[in-house]
């Protein structure tokens, strides 16, 4: 059920900082959602020479255009700082909402057992290239494109979900699941390169797909029945890439969506707005 005040409070902090851009008092133009999980955009002061969000660097375009985001777990303000070329720094304290995650708590339940011999044998090759699928730097576009939802359905699993079994916390749902038929058509939901195309399935994430959107924002496409597209080829919004399916750690057939900006990982549904058929 949704926490009505939370939500409020976190529409109003994404309102009162629109505002704030409108009046001129948000020295980098930011717009998006201010909240956890949220996505936003804006543009450095002229004469910018570097950027930061809370200490840490973060690119932007030559036309001064950038992105940054805000984990599930953020906390309650982020700091973006510019360093100008005379030496001065701008610096804007954001404000970020909190937000009411849905939690099942299953005290009668134990956690899940211990992964198998085989799985610990296997994953960690699969996490070194996800990894390394992250780190690879693309001139992709596609970080400045409203995204679009990569197929449309029930969704049957929101981001951020969390069970804690007798009073122990589980993994955190990382991304958004939709229910879908096997072999369902899953679009590019950005312009993108692909970092990653799965030639047999992960132990968890079956056949995994990756795209780069630019600028550290990346997707995961989860539990394919089967991927349309090679490693390094470039993709539009829109283009069809892979088919939903159930392979993986899966109860069914449907499609995990992921999203991630370097490591912060973000709310698809905050990206793509609301859903329509």
């Amino acid at each position: 059920m949704i926490d009505r005040r939370r939500f409020a409070a976190a529409l109003l902090a994404t309102t009162l900082v629109s505002r704030r851009a409108l009046a001129g008092g948000d020295p980098f133009a930011l717009t998006g959602s201010f909240e956890q999980g949220g996505i936003a955009r804006g543009q450095v002061p002229p004469g910018t020479t570097e950027l930061r969000c809370n200490g840490q660097p973060v690119p932007f375009a030559a036309d001064r255009r950038f992105l940054i985001a805000f984990d599930r777990d953020a906390g309650p303000s982020a700091l973006v700082e510019a360093v100008l070329a005379d030496g001065l720094t701008v610096r804007d304290t954001l404000v970020i909402a909190e937000r009411a995650w849905n939690i099942s708590r299953l005290d009668r339940l134990a956690k899940v057992p211990l992964p198998s011999t085989e799985f610990e044998a296997r994953r960690p090759a699969e996490l070194a290239r996800i990894a390394a699928a992250r780190a690879r730097q693309t001139p992709a576009e596609g970080w400045r494109q409203p995204f679009a939802w990569p197929a449309t359905g029930r969704i049957s699993t929101l981001f951020g979900s969390q069970r804690i079994y007798a009073g122990e916390p589980g993994a955190y749902h990382s991304g958004i699941d939709i229910a879908l038929p096997t072999g369902t058509l899953v679009r590019a939901p950005a312009d993108g390169v692909v970092i990653l195309a799965a030639e047999a399935p992960f132990t968890l994430e079956g056949n995994l797909l990756m795209l780069d959107h630019g600028m550290g924002l990346s997707s995961a496409f989860l539990h394919l029945s089967r991927i349309d597209v090679p490693e390094g080829a470039a993709v539009r919004q829109g283009q069809g890439i892979g088919a939903v399916g159930a392979t993986g750690r899966a109860t069914g057939p449907h499609l995990h969506w992921g999203l991630m900006w370097r490591g912060a990982r973000i709310d698809p549904l905050l990206a793509a707005g609301a859903m329509h058929a």
